[in-house]
């Protein structure tokens, strides 16, 4: 089974499209959604509009949990001044323009999603997430202690943990077991579709198959690729600087920062 994997689109309308379009011609047997559909861009209805007609099973991510409460916070990291008055302008801008079928919508998205594999004789369990298991908002990092981060996993009963949330992707296979008995697990970050912070500013979603071959036992029988793809950044750069956001977003999309 494929699945394709996407996140944190932040009202980037022209990146979700093209996010789409790849997806489509590669034909994944399902697709999910790990949320922040909304914030820093100019189009969060037509993103949740288009979300929403293809009917994508989809989770709640921070800047939606606020959204939807009509609340002025994100839960966002912002580590300087400036940051964090740029992002009270974002989602002051976003809380004003987005409908309220949409505001509806994002707050009534699920936390998480899980699902349960049994193709051979072990069982797999998925897990969907936006931040992490533990809280909406924490930042997975790839360079997180080993330790810290397996018992985010077993803690949570995931063989393979998805999130997105700081839209830098990777993928760790970690073994809770022993060099007898392993137990492989994995921690996938999926990137970001419209809102990229790795210095590539082309947008990025994952594919994940799983088959009768994947196991816990098997350290490389659950694949991951990540997928980057052209959109018009431009455009959506362009978005930016002609509306009440800080251009600092627009320049961010030109670089992938």
């Amino acid at each position: 089974m494929k699945i394709a994997l996407f996140s944190d689109i932040h009202a980037n309308l022209p990146a979700l499209e093209a996010c789409l379009a790849d997806i489509e011609r590669r034909q994944p047997d399902q697709i999910f959604c790990l949320g922040d559909l909304v914030g820093y861009n100019i189009w969060p209805n037509e993103v949740i509009q288009e979300i929403r007609r293809r009917g994508i099973p989809t989770i709640t991510g921070n800047y939606d949990f606020g959204i939807g409460r009509s609340i002025d916070d994100c839960g966002c990291a912002y580590k300087t001044d400036e940051e964090k008055a740029n992002g009270a302008v974002s989602i002051s801008f976003t809380n004003l323009i987005v409908q309220p079928a949409g505001r509806q919508y994002l707050r009534s998205l699920p936390a998480h999603i899980r699902l349960e594999f049994q193709l051979n004789d072990d069982k797999l369990n998925l897990l969907l997430v936006h931040g992490s298991p533990r809280k909406i908002n924490e930042y997975l990092f790839e360079d997180r202690e080993e330790k810290s981060l397996l018992r985010i996993l077993e803690s949570a009963d995931a063989d393979i943990l998805c999130f997105g949330h700081t839209h830098k992707p990777y993928h760790r296979t970690l073994n809770s077991g022993t060099e007898e008995a392993p137990h492989y697990r994995h921690a996938i970050n999926i990137g970001s579709v419209g809102k990229p912070k790795d210095g590539d500013p082309r947008g990025c979603y994952a594919l994940l198959t799983v088959d009768e071959t994947s196991s816990i036992l098997e350290k490389t029988s659950v694949s991951v690729e990540f997928v980057r793809f052209e959109y018009d950044v431009e455009k959506a750069a362009r978005a930016v600087e002609e509306s009440p956001l800080p251009d600092a977003y627009a320049t961010a999309l030109r670089v992938g920062r």
